[in-house]
């Protein structure tokens, strides 16, 4: 393995080639994109034998098993991951579109047009299948890529690297659109986060250690990809055998997703006939369950909820619960704790239906169905680079044309200011 490159000489490259891939036409990133999708599939022996030697050294190391089945990679995954970019050839061009258009009385014809971010960084971990998702998503929407994974994957990660710059050049597009930063130092993770003359936008992909380094040492703008502690609130007007579905399907579908719900709320009024049922459906899926005084009044086995527990993204197969007296009461409860990620009601009143959505600070509010659907995937934006917790510039579920911006184009025909 050849000596890391500079970070700052990556950067130079990726500011030089986002200035060509910037005009580049939507045939020509489409043909890159299948080209690349293509060579995954051609080289998917020379993928699995760079990532083998990866998980072996991982499992050598002590990682856990989830974790090493994230850093995995098998026939079936990058099958997956050339599909995810034959997928995203196949979705609209984001840039060029106009948003907007009028003419002024001086006979100015004013355009708002949307046009790439520039250079987008992503720092992620452990999950090599994030490097060919996140470089399809830029290259589709006009943007370079710098991509910094982590140590455990750099050589998984290195050889998709090469698949995708050979796709690039396939098309006749620049291969340094897609760069990887292979010094996987803390020192390296951070001059990238520094790196104000080159990076428009850092996306962390990543648990809490990650994002508090962003937090502490990011000077580049940043769009948080956060935690997801979700609430399922389930109304005085529910429908409790779907309210039951949903909570089942929120919690125990994929617990270690951050859409998968981490609190249930429930209004007093159905609260001795909805949670008693749910307890023991939830402890029959192994969901631990706990809970403040009024839902350990109805379910005297459950655990005592602390605050932090109601302020925490488990990941797993827990569950804090609340038991709340009115509508306005649970949407304190949820904007207190919640994240800001998905936040669900469970209720046949469309009033309080529409009260809770209003109300409710979250990048997405669900009726009547599982926060499990906050996904690009799920929405039709065909892919995601991340779920954004924030409220600028993007805010819920990061697909093509959250990773542009726009700019005003004027036309006139020989108009001077007074």
């Amino acid at each position: 393995m050849s000596a890391p490159l500079a970070v700052p000489e990556l950067g130079r490259r990726a500011k030089a080639a986002a200035a060509l891939l910037a005009s580049a036409s939507t045939v020509e990133k489409n043909a890159a994109l299948v080209a690349a999708a293509e060579l995954l599939d051609q080289r998917a022996g020379d993928l699995l034998a760079a990532n083998r030697l990866d998980v072996e050294a991982a499992g050598a190391a002590g990682m856990d098993a989830g974790p090493l089945d994230r850093l995995r990679l098998t026939e079936a995954r990058i099958a997956g991951m050339a599909e995810g970019l034959r997928a995203v050839a196949a979705l609209p061009d984001p840039v060029g579109e106009v948003l907007d258009g009028w003419r002024r009385p001086n006979g100015l014809r004013i355009e708002q047009r949307r046009v790439p971010l520039g250079v987008v960084a992503i720092i992620y971990e452990n999950r090599p299948n994030v490097t060919s998702d996140a470089a399809g998503i830029c290259l589709k929407s006009g943007n370079a890529a710098i991509l910094r994974g982590s140590a455990t994957a750099l050589r998984s990660n290195l050889a998709i690297a090469e698949v995708l710059r050979d796709g690039l050049t396939k098309a006749g597009l620049p291969a340094d659109a897609v760069l990887l930063v292979d010094d996987v130092s803390h020192e390296a993770a951070v001059e990238l986060m520094q790196l104000t003359d080159v990076v428009d936008c850092l996306i962390p992909r990543g648990g809490p250690a990650l994002i508090r380094s962003i937090r502490d040492h990011a000077t580049v703008p940043v769009i948080i990809d956060g935690d997801g502690n979700c609430h399922v609130y389930v109304d005085a007007g529910a429908d409790l055998d779907s309210a039951l579905d949903i909570v089942l399907n929120a919690k125990t579908q994929r617990p270690s997703v951050c859409n998968a719900a981490e609190s249930l709320v429930v209004h007093e009024s159905v609260a001795d006939t909805f949670l008693p049922r749910a307890a023991a459906a939830l402890v029959e899926h192994g969901v631990e369950l706990v809970g403040d005084a009024g839902a350990r009044k109805r379910v005297p086995a459950m655990g005592e909820a602390t605050d932090d527990d109601f302020g925490r993204e488990f990941l797993d197969l827990k569950l804090s619960v609340a038991v709340v007296p009115s509508l306005d009461a649970a949407v304190e409860h949820v904007n207190r704790y919640g994240s800001g990620h998905t936040e669900a009601i469970v209720t046949r009143d469309l009033a309080a239906a529409r009260r809770f959505t209003d109300a409710v600070d979250a990048g997405t509010v669900v009726v009547n169905a599982s926060t499990r659907f906050t996904d690009g995937a799920e929405f039709g934006f065909g892919a995601e680079i991340g779920i954004s917790t924030q409220k600028l510039h993007a805010r819920g579920p990061m697909a093509l044309r959250e990773l542009t911006t726009y700019k005003y184009v004027v036309w006139g025909d020989g108009q001077i200011r007074d």
